[in-house]
């Protein structure tokens, strides 16, 4: 019997060959192996939210240090995406994903027998460089790949891979390390690595639409200078008293670099030799979209990055119990994720999306009342509503920005959604962390204790990510169906 065959209906650019028209088993097989290992990197971000304290122990590191961890990894991230979208043009899709995938198997082998912090740093900035690259990848390929009809569905799947591996991460290193200790983090990610580099080469088998693209050398620096400094520059908000001329002077050359990329990236897309094409922001629902996408990604990864802290120093839950209490909230992620993806495909992007900002704007009040004495199913509970909005949104926020962009510029569009993705990721985990930092801080000094202190910060904190909801609720109504120009 011939295998069933799956249409491509989008348009392509005329300078490049169309798609083919791939059986059923082999584009499951191309979204598949992709989406595991966007899963596995994207898991990777966060699995060392958990594990930080063992290895300031172990490694002999103050907080400062092993916060660089995540905004190095944070930073390396926000330089290579912008870039991506030139990469999708200039080399195929299964050069890019060995690429990618071996750059994270080389970082992961290098953390397990990082000798010293350094080491262990360089690993996570070497995971990065992968990780900026197989996420765009990703959304391309089923951009590109999958009939409209079906693109909610398969939009919603991929939504778990990048909002459910940050939230279990917590939860996979928090066993890890309990059991085993931190090493072993990296040293069970490396099989699951390799695997997914051998299905990749085995099903990735596409004709290749690369085609030689001059490469602008100034803005690629401009880019690194851009979104680098500025990632950088909000990572460090916390610290910002103890040198206010260097976080000034990271911001004003971050903005600035901004300024300049934007114009000339606008400048040399009227001679087609841009590297980041800008021309998505022109759709409203794609600029909406983007707002929206930073809310909710700042919202998640400063959740999961506080609430840890405020449990184990305020209530000296282990971090096994935390890893645990996060699980629920990933699994409901994975279940709804599909249901409404399908929801999507039949009914438009305001069944998902306003139920879906709703519902995380309810998890963070929620997250508000919670006190010292607060059990930890109540936590769990907020958790759970929180990640089934996050997943309603993730699930139509990518169909919807893309929808009214030219099939030409899918690879510049994904781009630009990735990178809101981490900025945002970037912002939110500074306002979380800052916030609650200061005014516990600012009780400790009054002679409050630990515990009281930290949640009075948290308090704050969650008030400022239930703010941030609220608005992504009124943004939600704003986002329709959209004819492509």
């Amino acid at each position: 019997m011939a295998p069933e065959r799956t249409e491509i209906k989008a348009e392509t650019a005329p300078s490049r060959p169309k798609n083919p028209v791939l059986p059923t088993k082999q584009l499951t097989g191309i979204i598949g192996a992709l989406a595991l290992a966007a899963f596995l990197m994207i898991m990777n971000e966060t699995v060392l939210t958990v594990a930080l304290p063992a290895i300031m122990a172990d490694m002999d590191i103050s907080a400062s240090a092993g916060q660089w961890l995540t905004t190095g990894f944070l930073v390396t991230m926000s330089v290579v995406i912008p870039t991506t979208g030139f990469l999708l043009q200039r080399f195929s899709s299964r050069s890019l994903f060995v690429f990618a995938l071996s750059s994270f198997l080389v970082g992961t082998l290098i953390a397990i027998f990082a000798p010293s912090f350094a080491f262990l740093l360089l690993a996570r900035i070497i995971q990065a460089v992968g990780t900026a690259i197989v996420l765009p990848l990703l959304m391309t390929t089923t951009l590109s790949l999958v009939p409209v009809h079906k693109r909610g569905m398969v939009m919603g799947l991929n939504s778990i891979v990048i909002s459910v591996g940050p939230a279990v991460g917590p939860t996979v290193s928090g066993a890890i390390v309990h059991a085993w200790g931190w090493h072993y983090i990296f040293v069970l990610m490396a099989p699951l690595a390799v695997i997914t580099l051998i299905l990749g080469i085995v099903f990735i088998k596409l004709p290749s639409n690369a085609r030689k693209l001059p490469v602008d050398i100034f803005s690629v620096i401009l880019s690194a200078l851009a979104f680098g400094l500025l990632v950088y520059g909000i990572a460090s908000i916390e610290k910002a008293s103890e040198n206010m001329g260097l976080t000034v002077a990271t911001f004003v050359v971050g903005l600035a670099s901004l300024a300049l990329f934007i114009e000339r990236q606008i400048r040399l897309t009227r001679e087609g030799k841009e590297l980041l094409n800008l021309t998505p922001f022109a759709s409203r629902n794609f600029t909406f979209a983007i707002v929206l996408i930073m809310i909710a990604f700042g919202t998640l990864l400063g959740t999961i990055m506080m609430v840890p802290i405020i449990l184990e120093s305020g209530k000296g839950i282990s971090a096994l119990a935390i890893g645990m209490m996060l699980l629920p909230g990933g699994l409901a992620q994975a279940i709804v994720s599909p249901i409404f993806g399908r929801i999507y495909d039949k009914h438009g992007p305001r069944p998902v999306l306003i139920p879906g900002a709703i519902m995380l704007a309810l998890g963070q009040w929620m997250y508000v009342t919670v006190t010292t004495e607060t059990e930890l199913w109540m936590f769990m509970i907020c958790h759970v509503i929180f990640s089934i909005g996050l997943a309603l949104l993730m699930t139509g926020l990518m169909s919807s920005a893309m929808a009214s962009v030219n099939p030409r510029l899918y690879g510049h569009g994904s781009a630009i959604f990735s990178t809101g993705q981490q900025l945002g990721g970037a912002i939110g985990t500074t306002i979380f962390i800052t916030v609650m930092s200061v005014l516990s801080n600012n009780e400790l000094a009054q002679g409050s204790d630990l515990a009281q202190s930290l949640f009075t910060g948290a308090h704050a904190a969650f008030i400022v990510g239930a703010l941030l909801g609220t608005i992504g609720v009124v943004l939600s109504f704003f986002i329709k169906v959209e004819k492509r120009a």
